[in-house]
Formats: structure tokens, sequence, C-alpha cells
């Protein structure tokens, strides 16, 4: 059994909108299961748009509804550190991956994988960025990303026995 927690990494393109509702999607089940001392959460962009900015008022509405406060989070921008810093680094879409993958230095050790490999309940393999959609884009985004990060936390959880 590790004592080191896992720490883990979301990452969509602006940080406003995805990876900010799968990190508090994520940090809210794992301290449900109590592991919120064993499981570090944090979301960050591939693109510069958003640093500092509170998430999308849509992606916090939607998870507000369903008892989940976004409103801590704050965007910034991936960095190659982060593949030193973080076990796994999960990317939202194919684009953003490809971003990842071009960042990471030679030598990493964290696990680069799109998040929705994750879920068993969704066939898709890309979380949609809801961005210039309606409510609904965000609530599919929603639904989507509770279904990978219950598959994620089962993952995580044989790491930590």
């Amino acid at each position: 059994m590790s004592n080191k927690p896992v720490k883990v990494l979301f990452v969509c393109m602006g940080n406003i909108c995805r990876s900010p509702t799968a990190e508090g999607v994520f940090r809210h089940i794992v301290k449900k299961e109590g592991l919120d001392g064993r499981i570090f959460t944090d979301s960050a962009g591939t693109h510069a748009y958003h640093i500092g900015e509170q998430p999308d008022l849509r992606s916090q509405e939607t998870a507000r509804k369903r008892g989940i406060d976004l409103s801590d989070l704050r965007g910034r921008k991936a960095v190659s550190q982060d593949f030193a810093e973080f076990d796994y680094i999960l990317a939202m879409d194919n684009d953003n991956y490809q971003l990842l993958q071009q960042l990471a230095p030679s030598n990493d050790d964290a696990t680069l994988k799109l998040f929705l490999e994750f879920s068993k309940d969704y066939s898709e393999t890309e979380v949609p960025d809801p961005y210039y959609g309606g409510d609904q884009g965000f609530e599919h985004v929603f639904d989507l990303v509770e279904s990978a990060s219950y598959g994620l936390l089962e993952e995580i959880k044989t790491r930590l026995k």
C-alpha cells in the first residue's frame, strides 16, 4: 500500500468547461469515498485563454444543480512539469491529447489517456466542448465525466491497496 497520494490532472482546451467539471465531479466522488487525503486533483488547459478565471458559469450552474461547487477552481495552462508532478493526465479529446503528447518530456512517468477510456457507460471517446452550444451540452458533459470518474476511481483504488 502506497502512502504517496495519486495525482490526477484533467485537461481540455481553455480549462473553463470540461476539465474543471471533470475535476469537480471527480473531487466530489473522491471525497464521498473518504479518499480526499489520498487523491489530489487539478485541471488545466492546453491554451492560455482563461488563466486565473473561474469555470464557465454554465458549467458551474450544471454542477451546482447536481450538488457540486466549482467556484473555487481557476483556469491555468498545462506545462511540461505537469508530467513529472501527476500520475494521470487525462485529455478530454483527441486534439488536446495530441497537444499534451507534444508537451510531454521524453522521460515522463505520467499516464496520458483520453478521460473517457474510463467510462463504462458511453461509447464516445471524446468529451465534446459545450462552450458554443446550449445548456444540454453542459448536461451531457457532466454525465460523461461522471461516468468516467467512477471508472477512474476504480482503477486508482487498485493502486492504493
